[in-house]
């Protein structure tokens, strides 16, 4: 199989020119297959660097640093008459709206199609190994995308990506029809278009997320806040990712100690002497703002109430064994999101469940009367 990757044509577009003649290739197709590369690894606001396209006849390979304006590409993306094929699609998804706005249709994620049909593995390797052949080399998978040239090794591992995407689409979808899945996979690809997350804004609550945080007293909390919005700031000046700059497990431990001369912060052991002597005067000023500033207490969790976790635990309980009895993972049955928003609202009939449900109609015709039994 992978002399079919040879024999194909890769198509670099790094040039307004190249990138309207592509435009206009793509929208004649009914299927295409995409991928994307970010720079997460490799800069404080990660971006989209490379946008591959497959056709059945070729692969494209998008430099998206060097073209000034992609919003071409937006009406492929719309398009309803344009099947798309991802595998895992919700990164891709989340980034390309994120950096241009595109909204989508008309999706199909291999590795959906693959949970549906019960697969237990499910990684894009795994399947092509599966249905070509292929071994996938992930030695370019934490690779910077962001870095030009790319390697010819990279392009390929790149066009790799997308290349069979068009294949797997129609075995699993003809598998998913077979065993009268479609339909539930449809559901799901149609759900991926909606609500898809802007990840550009931080939030000011984010040290909360970092382990240990909620360990500290409201004092602790304060200080771990200061430095915390210290390593944001010098992430963002230096443009590498937070976590390049010093751990989470540094901030954490200088809040519980608030250190107060560079001696003291050299005795932490998440912390290296380099990194105390290019940060500790910034460190020590920010433990110091930390320390004035108000006391700070975690969020509310808005815990549900009991009645609602009770129904909660009964419908997970339910889709576990009705995942168990045709060989699918229990959220394949009803998706999270459904779940608590059932438990949350506990419908009393059809016709309000049905309210509840209306983003889900395959789920709802299947199993209305067996969610209906578990509430009650």
């Amino acid at each position: 199989m992978l002399e079919t990757l040879k024999q194909t044509n890769l198509v670099w577009v790094d040039q307004p020119q190249e990138l309207h003649k592509v435009i206009d290739e793509l929208l004649s197709q009914d299927i295409i297959a995409v991928d994307t590369e970010s720079n997460s690894l490799y800069a404080y606001q990660e971006q989209v660097c490379l946008i591959q396209f497959s056709t059945r006849e070729k692969d494209i390979l998008v430099d998206a640093l060097a073209l000034p304006d992609l919003s071409l590409l937006g009406p492929i993306f719309h398009s309803d008459k344009i099947m798309k094929v991802f595998h895992a699609s919700e990164y891709d998804l989340i980034c390309l709206f994120r950096d241009y706005g595109f909204q989508f249709n008309f999706l199909f994620d291999t590795m959906i199609a693959a949970r549906t049909l019960g697969y237990q593995k499910i990684g894009l390797g795994s399947l092509l190994e599966k249905y070509f052949d292929v071994q996938m080399d992930k030695k370019y998978q934490r690779a910077n995308w962001g870095k030009r040239p790319l390697k010819p090794e990279m392009l390929e591992y790149a066009r790799l990506d997308s290349h069979y995407l068009i294949p797997l689409a129609e075995i699993l979808q003809k598998e998913l029809r077979e065993s009268g899945r479609w339909p539930l996979a449809m559901e799901d690809f149609e759900r991926l278009t909606h609500d898809i997350l802007d990840t550009t804004e931080s939030d000011e609550e984010d040290f909360w997320k970092l382990r240990g945080a909620r360990d500290l007293n409201s004092w602790q909390a304060a200080i771990l806040k200061s430095v915390y919005e210290f390593r944001e700031a010098q992430a963002e000046k230096q443009d590498r990712p937070s976590f390049k700059i010093f751990s989470h497990q540094a901030l954490v431990d200088i809040a519980s100690q608030a250190p107060e001369s560079l001696e003291a912060l050299k005795k932490l052991s998440s912390l290296n002497h380099r990194l105390v002597d290019r940060y500790g005067r910034g460190l020590i000023n920010a433990v110091q703002e930390g320390e004035k500033a108000p006391p700070e207490n975690p969020p509310h969790n808005n815990r549900p109430e009991e009645a609602v976790l009770n129904r909660m635990d009964a419908l997970r309980e339910w889709r576990k064994l009705a995942g168990r009895d045709i060989g699918v993972p229990s959220d394949v049955i009803l998706p999270k999101d459904v779940l608590n928003r059932i438990a949350r609202e506990n419908p009393k009939s059809k016709q309000s469940l049905q309210k509840v449900m209306a983003d889900v109609p395959y789920r709802y015709q299947h199993f209305a009367d067996e969610i209906l039994k578990t509430l009650k």
